[in-house]
């Protein structure tokens, strides 16, 4: 399958590297790559990630990568990386759900 980054989800990463390089650039960009590098797996084997519980579909899924979310829909042989969020966000206080416009 194939992979595709959605402009939100690339706004998310940039957010995260200025957040993180404010105090450490070069581990902002390796903290950037290593998130890059999980979704890889997901080409093999897109449905390795769990379920997620706030949007109770089979086709949106996430995987954990330390204290983030990489939440992910699988649509059409195509992988969609939707958001990336801490996983101290509650997603269901957020109006309008990273899946809905999907």
């Amino acid at each position: 399958m194939k992979i595709e980054w959605t402009e939100p989800s690339e706004n998310d990463l940039g957010e995260i590297y200025d957040y993180i390089a404010r105090d450490a650039p070069y581990y902002a960009e390796q903290f950037i790559d290593r998130i890059i590098d999980a979704t890889g797996k997901l080409e093999d084997h897109p449905k390795i990630g769990r379920q997620v519980p706030e949007a109770n579909l089979d086709n949106v899924r996430e995987l954990i990568f330390q204290n983030y979310r990489i939440i992910y829909l699988i649509k059409h042989k195509v992988i969609y990386i939707i958001t990336v969020i801490h996983d101290s966000r509650d997603l269901n206080l957020m109006e309008i759900k990273p899946w809905h416009d999907k």
